[in-house]
């Protein structure tokens, strides 16, 4: 191969890989997702790797209680996370097709697209608590005088001599 043909088909490459290198912080940077919720009183946005950019309830919304309300939100903030994430396939695929970075970005999404086992109790509405047993008043017990130690006999001369070998 001609040097200078190697040469601009080499420069020619990485123009290439620059213009999608930019195209990917630009598409990257705006693949948000947003969702709202079938009901249309909670609208969330996340941002290219799910985090929670903003929450929007509207006037009904409290009107769903506590549980109902965190269940609504979730289930929208895991919608808006899937648009996200199908942006960020999107913002990649130019640069990483056929790649085993692309592979490891889609197996990323796939393994949090895995559906969770339901937990039929977790959106219930709180259970009253049940009232504390009445408690029968402790008297405290009376406090012993504190011992005073005992004070060994001292030892005759004699005794020390026996002890001592030298």
């Amino acid at each position: 191969m001609d040097p200078r043909a190697w040469l601009d088909d080499y420069e020619s490459r990485i123009a290439d890989l620059q213009r999608k290198s930019a195209d990917l912080q630009e598409n990257f940077a705006a693949a948000n997702g947003r969702a709202t919720s079938n009901d249309g009183q909670v609208t969330v946005t996340v941002g290219p790797n799910g985090a929670l950019l903003n929450l929007e309830l509207g006037h009904r919304a409290c009107d769903l209680g506590p549980a109902r309300l965190t269940a609504v939100i979730l289930e929208t903030a895991r919608s808006a996370q899937k648009v996200a994430a199908a942006k960020v396939v999107e913002a990649f695929e130019p640069l990483g097709a056929n790649t085993e970075a692309m592979q490891f970005v889609l197996d990323s999404i796939a393994a949090h697209d895995e559906p969770e086992e339901a937990d039929d109790d977790a959106y219930d509405p709180e259970p009253e608590p049940e009232p504390e047993p009445q408690r029968v008043p402790h008297r405290p017990q009376p406090v012993a005088a504190p011992q005073r130690p005992v004070r060994r006999a001292a030892r005759d001369d004699d005794e020390d001599d026996d002890n001592q070998p030298w």
